[in-house]
């Protein structure tokens, strides 16, 4: 797999660097930042195939960072992973609404399954997950 760029938005600064560490591991090339409000400025600046996203974030949530980022990009074609703890039908559903290819629970997830879903996202073959 070419490298692909990813961004990652992880507010947790140990799991910020697992994974952005994991995913360089696997010849990615991974951007990591810890708010929204850094990962607008990012995708603003730059273009990813890939976003991986936490959702509980300081100030800006992630869903509020996708919503801004969809509506003017609305054409976009990047994919998005959502990382988080929550796992609320609501959230998870207003994630899938917005155009997510994934949602991981942090804590079922290892770092190297966490990888291996973005790469299956990347290369299209992640079997479609829907909402419990």
């Amino acid at each position: 797999m070419d490298s692909k760029k990813i961004l990652l938005v992880e507010d947790d600064d140990l799991i910020r660097e697992l994974y952005a560490r994991q995913l360089t591991k696997a010849g990615l090339w991974v951007k990591a930042v810890a708010t929204g409000e850094e990962g607008l400025e990012e995708l603003g600046k730059e273009t990813f195939e890939l976003l991986l996203l936490d959702i509980m974030l300081p100030g800006m949530n992630g869903l509020q960072m996708l919503k801004q980022y969809k509506t003017k990009n609305p054409k976009s074609d990047m994919k998005i992973v959502l990382l988080t703890n929550l796992g609320q039908e609501s959230i998870i559903k207003e994630g899938f609404d917005m155009g997510a290819q994934a949602y991981l629970i942090k804590a079922s997830y290892s770092p190297e399954q966490v990888v291996e879903e973005v790469k299956n996202v990347l290369v299209g073959t992640a079997a479609p997950q829907t909402p419990p």
